[in-house]
């Protein structure tokens, strides 16, 4: 199967970890050589509760024994996605009370920027320095990093860029500005926080100068950080929140909500504002209900501070920098991105899987499924201070 992986299948990078997945279940992923592995990545934030869970399972056959694909978003009313969007609005603050399901969440981005220009009758967007919020032409121009945006130009015009939690920053938006899109917690620039109410700052600057606040909840919403959505951590409410990866509990969706006021423009001058043919798809809408009803009335989100202290507790050793996020994501900064890439190597032979994130090559990812018991969590830390140690002795000598 690696052979035809390689072979036919469009690749990311030179080379990929290339596991050969057999099947997955909870918080391991099994090979077709018959080892488990601890997953410690979740799909990259997106498998929330763990690997086929029995709730996302069930709910995708019994749609599934329904119908599936029936009609272009937004001419029918189907209830899984009728459901959803109305749960979301039971959960998401008053202001963000209308949702459009797409399909992933570089698609909420563009939708987003879309609904800000038309909004506003303002061209100018404003994107944080070391952003991500996605591949497509319109989320990549939000990006500043030239080396990966370069081969890929001209991009998307009229983008400025301010530093994140750099408030000297905060007076380049302006009476020019439609949007100001930002991370809640920056993701590829190595899981960076906001602090001294810096969101609130930028809302109350975007207020007072009738731009819109967009914020990116593609990887911190769905219970990772201990609240829902990553913003109840600062009290802030965007304008426009993009929605994405946990959202469908491992199948593919994003969103963007906002007012009915605001996304109503997108109904009209022009008509089909925004279209997508598979957005709120009828399987991926019920699986992503099942997602959201399982963390909303559990107790996994309160539980997922807890688990937080639990990695910070075992994750302690010399060359560990320093542990960022809140919550299920969480980045373990190291010395160097060689020591970075030697604990992820490594312990993919020892069964645990670890990843990159992008742009801060010091830092491992720790984002397992919210579900991951505190035995899986210690016993992944352990497996991550061994190697360390290892590491290190390879370093001294000793």
């Amino acid at each position: 199967m690696k052979e035809d992986f390689l072979k036919y299948q469009a690749q990311t990078t030179p080379h990929p970890l290339a596991l050969e997945v057999s099947h997955a279940n909870g918080s391991y992923i099994m090979t077709t050589d018959g080892k488990k592995h601890l997953d410690f990545v979740a799909g990259v934030s997106a498998c929330s509760l763990g690997h086929s869970h029995p709730k996302i399972v069930s709910a995708i056959k019994e749609q599934a024994d329904k119908y599936l694909h029936v009609m272009v978003y937004g001419e029918y009313a189907q209830k899984p996605a009728v459901d959803l969007t109305k749960l979301l609005a039971k959960h998401l603050p008053g202001p963000l009370e209308k949702t459009y399901l797409v399909n992933s969440g570089t698609e909420a981005i563009e939708g987003a920027m879309k609904l800000a220009r038309r909004a506003t009758g303002r061209t100018e967007i404003i994107a944080a320095k070391k952003a991500y919020h996605g591949n497509t032409m319109g989320s990549l121009s939000l990006m500043d990093l030239e080396e990966r945006v370069k081969p890929f130009r001209p991009l998307i015009g009229d983008i400025a860029f301010i530093e994140f939690n750099n408030e000297g920053d905060i007076s380049q938006i302006t009476s020019k500005t439609a949007a100001v899109i930002l991370e809640t917690i920056q993701g590829g620039a190595g899981f960076i926080m906001p602090v001294n109410n810096y969101l609130k700052k930028v809302k109350a600057r975007c207020e007072e100068v009738g731009a819109l606040l967009i914020l990116d909840e593609i990887q911190p919403g769905f219970g990772r950080t201990g609240k829902l959505f990553g913003f109840e951590n600062f009290e802030v409410v965007p304008d426009i929140v993009a929605l994405g990866k946990g959202m469908g509990g491992g199948l593919p969706i994003g969103a963007f909500a906002a007012s009915g006021e605001l996304m109503d423009l997108l109904s009209d001058n022009p008509k089909l504002g925004h279209i997508t043919t598979f957005g709120g798809n009828p399987l991926i809408a019920a699986a992503a209900l099942a997602t959201l009803k399982e963390i909303t009335e559990s107790d996994l989100i309160p539980k997922t501070l807890e688990k937080e202290k639990l990695f910070r507790k075992h994750l302690q050793h010399t060359l560990i920098k320093e542990i960022r996020g809140k919550g299920l994501m969480l980045a373990i900064m190291l010395e160097s991105p060689e020591i970075a890439d030697q604990l992820i190597l490594k312990a993919k032979e020892k069964q645990l899987i670890l990843f990159w994130l992008l742009f801060e090559k010091r830092a491992v990812r720790l984002t397992p499924p919210l579900t991951i018991s505190d035995e899986e969590i210690m016993q992944g830390c352990g497996i991550i201070v061994d190697i360390l140690n290892e590491i290190k002795n390879e370093i001294t000598g000793c």
